[in-house]
Parts: structure tokens; sequence; C-alpha cells
């Protein structure tokens, strides 16, 4: 790391006992990355396909939907924190749900610390003022480019982020979490006890003080790692991004055309159903299942209950909604069905 400036992260026993590590920065973040992504002049070859997928796809409408997100997202210096906006949820409804209802003073709070010259100056003074309608402009911008950039390879994005995911749980069980911040990200991240030294864009200090680290793999991000803090919660743990993409043979294996091929999985389980395994791959509600398929609530439900019990996802209730969740064996089986 000679020759870079660094982010050093402050261990203590207790921060190394409550780090732990989830599969996604979530759908929203996702989209941020690649947004940012498709402004830098030169990115590695594993994205030429994707980029390439989209080429004159910017110029007209969505230019224009992807415009309000966009201006909120420098190429330099700090940028906007969707996470804490949105997040980490594998859904776009989910992200612009939470988006909708965030505070005021915490979009402020991540506004005010930023540089946004090519924000239109009176919606960014609206939406910092808590104007509905200058944020729900935000959502709709955030929800188009997710639909166009990032949703029809999310799927495959999800399998490789669980695999990464699982190698490193792997790793942890072989040889505890200092072997996992060892291995984490080598030309990124080295580990020195009881420091974590990452390269970064500025020089700073991170003490943990026993909130520990949250460690998360993300597809759209080259070259670097990010930090993110809760400014409205200190006590939270910060996430550590890293890229994922460190596999060029993996990475071929994301950009297909278009929605996934259910047919293999569909001789197995039926059309329905192999589509409503693809669906809650990505994390989903009963509702948005349903609304995804084009099906009935109670269909829905039903055919949730048939993947449930055969242990090809989970469900669990939060607040009064009841979300899916796809398991190692439905993702493996969605793998190998053409799913992914």
């Amino acid at each position: 790391m000679g020759g870079t400036s660094v982010l050093r992260i402050h261990f203590t026993a207790d921060d190394l006992a409550r780090t732990r590590t989830v599969s996604t920065v979530g759908a929203a973040a996702e989209t941020g990355h690649a947004l940012i992504l498709l402004t830098c002049p030169n990115v590695p070859a594993v994205f030429h396909p994707w980029r390439q997928s989209l080429r004159g796809r910017l110029d007209g409408q969505l230019s224009h939907e992807a415009r309000p997100l966009a201006s909120l997202l420098p190429r330099s210096g700090p940028g906007l924190d969707l996470i804490a906006l949105t997040g980490t949820e594998p859904t776009i409804e989910s992200g612009v749900d939470r988006l909708l209802s965030t505070p005021d003073a915490l979009l402020r709070l991540e506004l005010q610390h930023l540089s946004l010259p090519r924000a239109a100056p009176g919606w960014l003074r609206a939406l910092a003022d808590g104007d509905q309608e200058a944020r729900r402009v935000l959502a709709d911008s955030l929800d188009a480019c997710y639909r166009a950039v990032v949703q029809p390879h999310w799927q495959r994005m999800r399998g490789q982020l669980d695999a990464v995911r699982a190698d490193w749980a792997r790793t942890v069980l072989e040889g505890g979490i200092e072997r996992l911040l060892e291995a984490v990200s080598p030309t990124l991240v080295r580990w020195e006890a009881p420091v974590l030294k990452v390269r970064f864009p500025r020089e700073l200090d991170v003490c943990l003080n026993g909130r520990g680290l949250v460690l998360v793999p993300t597809v759209f991000m080259v070259g670097h790692a990010e930090l993110l803090t809760d400014l409205a919660d200190e006590s939270a743990p910060p996430i550590l991004a890293v890229p994922a993409l460190a596999d060029p043979l993996a990475a071929a294996a994301l950009w297909g055309d278009g929605e996934p091929d259910h047919k293999p999985l569909g001789a197995l389980l039926g059309r329905t159903r192999a589509a409503a395994l693809g669906v809650v791959a990505e994390g989903c509600s009963t509702g948005e299942l349903a609304r995804r398929l084009n099906i009935s609530p109670a269909a829905a439900s039903q055919h949730a209950g048939v993947l449930r019990e055969a242990n090809l996802i989970t469900t669990r209730r939060r607040g009064g909604a009841v979300l899916h969740s796809i398991t190692p064996l439905g993702t493996d089986l969605l793998n190998r069905g053409g799913g992914r």
C-alpha cells in the first residue's frame, strides 16, 4: 500500500467477536455503484459486456430518468450513502419504500456534506427541506435506474455474492475471523493486528470501540473499498464494502441477456413455481411475489408454501409483512437448473 492513502480500522477483542458478513449491500446501493461505474472512462474488462449492453440506452428516456440520482453521486469526493437511506434489502421495492420513509433529518444529514454541482439547486433544496414530491422524484429515478442497469443481471449477481459470502464463511470456520480479515481482499486490505489497513482515497483512522465491523461484497465496485457509517446511530457497526469480482471466470457468467431461462427448472417444479423461486432469490414479500408473477396473493402464498416445505426458501415475519428468502439448497437448484 505504499504511496497510497490508508484507512486504518482499529479493532478490540470485542470488535473481532462482533464482526460479521452479509451477502449484499442491497439492490439500491448496487444501482448507485453501477451508475458511478458507467461514468468512469476506464473500467476492467469484466465489465465491458455489461457496458456494451447499455450502449445507447442512456441517451434517451433513461438518461432523463437517471439524472436525479446521478446528480447525487459525485465522481470524486464523498458520495451519497444509499445504504443509510435505503437499507441493504435485496429488493428495489424495499429500498424505495425505505427511502420514502427515511426521516427528513437523516436525509439532510447525508446531503449536507456533499458537493453536488450537477444537482438542480431548486430540487436539491426541496429534497433537503423534506418535500415529498422531490423525494418521489429521487425514488422514481432510483427505481428506473435499477430496472434498466441492474435488474437484468440481479439474480446472477446474487448467486455470485452468495458464493463470495459462503467462501468467507468457510474461511472463518477454518481459521477464524482474523484469517478472513487477512484474505477478504488481498490487493486492497491488509490485516496487521489489531489494525485493518484499507487502501482509501484519504488518510483516516476509525476506532470500532466494540461495535464490530460488517463485511459485504459488492459487484459494481472496482479498485477500492468503501466504508459506510450510520450518521444517525453511532452505535451501529460500520460497513466495509469490497469488490466481489476477483475471479474473471465468475464475472464473465454475470452478463447474460435478459431474464434468466427457467425452462429446465420448470420441467422439475412447474413453470410458475420455478419463476417464483427465481423471484424469491432476490428476496421478496408475498405481495411482491404475486405482483411479479401476476398471480393472486393466495396463489403466491401457496407456491411459497410448497417451496418452503421443500427447503428451497425460508419465510419470516417483519412487522406486518411476510418475507421470503432463498436457501443454499434453493440457490444450488436455481444455478443448476439454468435459473442464473
